[in-house]
């Protein structure tokens, strides 16, 4: 009996090990010549699942030459559809192809790029251990680095998407994405903005949506940017003051972002709102790389931002619901598009929790509403649209099913609630009806000639603030005359240096770039509010003042 045991024993010993190196041989094979089917293959985990780039090039066409194109093989190449020349030449275009494969399909003779740089000369002299690959040329100066090792596809270095981005001062906002420091060297580029690759590694990086949360201290701070009016490229100066400042010399999205993350860093905000107008559309051919350009001060600095579109937003490359699965996307973003039962794209609320962590219970509410753009019927209401009576509906159900809800029910302090719009209220125009509390009323507000009724939602509705931009230089916060204080209406002045300013005729100076900050409270259920200015005084909270008090309106 022990004889035989022992025998089962070294026969067990003998097939596990005959296994394992039927597995070594297998695993070695496979390495070298993919001798398992693709099913198998589908089943084991990849570090890059899907496509991967096995190609690059550029494709140019010229109207004179009837016998050119810029699309080829459709069952080969797959183009970015967007024109180098940003449809701006007047003979020529140019478009970026790329060969991608299902990491699954890939056969021996297939080569995975590694690297992709552009420049003149063959990069090759200053790499370190490249091993047996190349760098090959394409045209526009494109070099690519491929290889066909096995299971090459599967390293975080391979490239699995490509883009193209204009703009001097072109930025990636996307995690994973690396834009080229060189741009695409085309013939006859002309005044055409800079066209730049910018490439992925390795797979797409799921972004979560984040939760903003009141601090310990029991404060929570919102800096609202109205009006950046940025543009592909570095944009243009419009009314700057001082106007000899550095010289005379001013790029209008250069400074803009300069001011803008200076304020940033000072302020330090928990959440920023972009109120309308990040995208100035007549000079945004390329409104990703605008939209790239204010998401990316954001997204290093790790602050939550929403934000809401004007009516220049959308004049550019993309429309509005495009826009927002853009913002949506990005990382720190907590854009959505809202219902689409809802007019307009941009409906939706944030819930600012309270400070313990061990809750999910909602101390403050923001509202975003879209009041989209020129009116639909100038005859009868010239000027600017309204907010409808869907959005109004929506409102209103949301934020009683909201009271309702265990989120609401669960916070034992004084809730707060607030809206941000970017085209202001009818109610903001009628300047002998309110009272005026700080800021300055430069310019005839450019409301809606219908009204809506929305005011009256937002008082029935316990908001105790609505905050605007699209009037530049205006900056004021304001009470209707009313018994009763009930709404305070502001706005947060124009911040991006691609849109107007001026006014020198009333403003001593001219008006200077600015952005509005709330701080909430929650200890004593209280909304202080104050402006930044991006020259003179630079370091003072320019009228700041208190607009509500133990969760309700106070008058100045």
């Amino acid at each position: 009996m022990e004889v035989r045991s022992a025998t089962r024993v070294r026969t067990s010993i003998q097939l596990g090990a005959l296994t394992c190196i039927v597995f070594l041989l297998l695993f070695i094979l496979d390495n070298r010549f993919r001798v398992l089917p693709d099913a198998i293959h589908n089943a084991l985990p990849a570090h890059t699942p899907g496509l991967v780039i096995t190609d690059i090039t550029l494709a140019t066409c010229s109207s004179l030459n009837l016998l050119s194109s810029c699309k080829l093989d459709a069952q080969k190449w797959h183009r970015v559809e967007k024109d180098l020349y940003l449809n701006k030449g007047w003979l020529n275009h140019a478009y970026i192809h790329i060969e991608r494969k299902k990491e699954s399909e890939l056969v021996e003779i297939d080569r995975v790029i590694l690297d992709v740089k552009v420049g003149r000369l063959d990069p090759v002299t200053p790499e370190k251990n490249q091993g047996a690959e190349r760098w090959e040329s394409r045209s526009g100066g494109i070099w690519l680095k491929r290889t066909s090792k096995r299971h090459a596809s599967d390293s975080v270095k391979a490239i699995t998407a490509v883009d193209v981005l204009f703009g001097a001062d072109a930025v990636e906002a996307r995690p994973g994405w690396e834009i080229l420091d060189q741009p695409i060297l085309l013939s006859n580029p002309g005044d055409n903005q800079e066209a730049r690759l910018t490439v992925r590694r390795g797979p797409h990086v799921p972004i979560e949506r984040p939760t903003v949360r009141v601090n310990k201290d029991g404060k929570f701070k919102i800096m609202q940017v109205a009006d950046l009016h940025l543009s592909t490229g570095l944009g243009e100066c419009r009314d700057a003051e001082p106007a000899g400042h550095n010289g005379g010399k001013c790029d209008a999205d250069v400074r803009t972002l300069e001011f803008l993350g200076s304020v940033l860093d000072s302020e330090k905000p928990d959440l920023v709102v972009l109120s309308g107008d990040q995208v100035n559309g007549e000079t945004a051919p390329d409104a990703q790389s605008a939209v790239f350009k204010f998401a990316e001060m954001f997204i290093k600095r790790g602050i939550p931002f929403a934000t809401i579109f004007g009516n220049h937003d959308d004049e550019g490359s993309l429309g509005r619901l495009a826009l927002m699965q853009l913002t949506q996307s990005l990382p720190w973003s907590l854009s959505l598009p809202g219902p689409s039962s809802v007019e307009g794209v941009g409906n939706y609320y944030v819930e600012v929790l309270s400070r313990s962590k061990s809750t999910s219970h909602s101390a403050l509410t923001l509202y975003f509403l879209d009041t989209h753009g020129y009116s639909p019927d100038e005859r009868q209401f010239r000027g600017y649209d309204w907010i409808k009576k869907s959005q109004i509906d929506w409102f209103k159900s949301t934020a009683q099913n909201l009271k309702n809800s265990p989120a609401h029910q669960g916070y034992h302090h004084i809730r707060m609630n607030m809206a941000f719009i970017h085209i202001p209220l009818p109610e903001y125009r009628n300047q002998d009806d309110i009272v005026q509390g700080s800021g300055t009323f430069a310019e005839p507000p450019t409301a809606p000639g219908f009204n809506s009724g929305f005011k009256q939602a937002l008082v029935e509705e316990n908001v105790l603030a609505v905050s605007c931009g699209h009037d530049h230089v205006n900056d004021y916060c304001a009470l209707s005359k009313d018994p009763k204080p009930d709404l305070w209406m502001c706005y947060a002045g124009g911040s991006g240096f691609g849109g107007y300013g001026g006014y020198s005729h009333v403003i001593k100076g001219g008006y200077h770039r600015r952005v509005r900050i709330f701080e909430f409270d929650m200890d004593d259920a209280s909304i202080k509010t104050w402006k930044r200015l991006e020259f003179g005084e630079t370091d003072k909270r320019i009228d700041e003042m208190i607009i509500a008090q133990g969760g309700s309106v106070v008058a100045p």
